[in-house]
């Protein structure tokens, strides 16, 4: 069975990882890394990521975000929680971190991708630098298509809860994907009662946090990856912001919503300033090249802590953004 977010890394046989060139002051930027639904913190592709990204820059600092140290429950997290308070503890994890104090680079994979972005808008302290999010629903999702095994009684439950009683307050304080679900076609009961997605994207006319645009616009970079074969993320464009209606076939890129027009979360800021990439990855929902993913990060995660006296800067070298 493929969860709905586990992280599938296809390893290309012979393809070569580069290490830069020593630089003799300053060190790699942390990584922070939230996965998915349906992963835990220590699974064998999470730590194949952070494995790369240490092969590629050596001496990075990597810390895998967990809600639970018990793997299991760390699981059941991503299924059943309030979204809210996870930032919220998410919030206090990696303020205690010594090692992210002067800043980090960030990966989420599927909805811990839309979750670091709210921890960048709700919080960042430490800050991020640069943000990469693979399939995240940034916009939603329309319809709920985890592959659960007879046997995932989490999985089941949580999908059973969702398509029967989304709108519940029940379902939008517990389970954890209705808190982003999100219909342009039933966009009033969302926004009166999205427990999560609708505020994060600062969709309530008269809720809207002047916070959340301006600590998002401080990334130096925000990449967002789509899948091209994605059917697992209903709509895959979510991943862009992108808004998808599933009757008339609409299509609406991120630069003509409103969300972006009036600037609701420093988006069209980021974008002005060429701050914001949008990229496709082939195949499904979370299938990850080793080749794929050493091009991104030698690419978005070159930058490194200068220390000059007093002074923390950012260097980004033989990197053209």
């Amino acid at each position: 069975m493929i969860s709905l977010t586990v992280i599938s890394l296809l390893v290309s046989a012979g393809v070569g990882i580069a290490t830069p060139t020593p630089t003799p002051t300053g060190r790699p930027l942390p990584l922070v890394i939230w996965h998915g639904l349906g992963d835990t913190y220590d699974s064998d592709g999470i730590q194949s990521v952070g494995n790369l990204a240490q092969k590629l820059h050596p001496g990075t600092f990597v810390h895998s975000i967990y809600l639970d140290p018990d793997p299991d429950s760390d699981r059941s997290a991503t299924f059943f929680g309030q979204v809210n308070t996870q930032i919220s503890t998410v919030c206090e994890q990696l303020s205690s971190i010594p090692e992210l104090t002067s800043g980090f680079n960030a990966v989420g994979f599927s909805q811990g991708g839309q979750f670091l972005r709210a921890y960048i808008q709700r919080c960042n302290t430490p800050p991020v630098r640069t943000l990469i999010t693979f399939g995240s629903q940034h916009n939603g999702i329309s319809d709920f298509l985890a592959e659960c095994r007879p046997t995932d009684f989490v999985c089941r439950t949580a999908s059973s809860a969702l398509q029967s009683s989304k709108w519940t307050s029940w379902v939008q304080n517990r389970v954890v994907p209705a808190q982003y679900f999100r219909d342009p076609e039933d966009l009033e009961a969302y926004l009166e009662y999205s427990a999560f997605l609708a505020d994060i994207n600062n969709e309530r006319p008269n809720e809207r946090n002047a916070t959340y645009a301006r600590n998002l616009a401080l990334l130096e970079k925000f990449v967002m990856i789509m899948f091209e074969e994605d059917t697992t993320v209903v709509p895959k464009e979510s991943a862009w912001f992108a808004e998808f209606n599933k009757t008339t076939g609409k299509r609406t890129l991120l630069e003509d919503r409103e969300l972006y027009k009036q600037d609701w979360i420093g988006l069209k800021k980021l974008g002005k300033e060429k701050k914001l990439d949008f990229l496709t990855a082939p195949g499904r929902h979370m299938e990850l090249s080793e080749e794929l993913l050493t091009g991104l990060f030698e690419k978005y995660l070159g930058g490194r802590v200068v220390m000059d006296g007093e002074k923390v800067g950012l260097r980004v070298q033989g990197v053209e953004l």
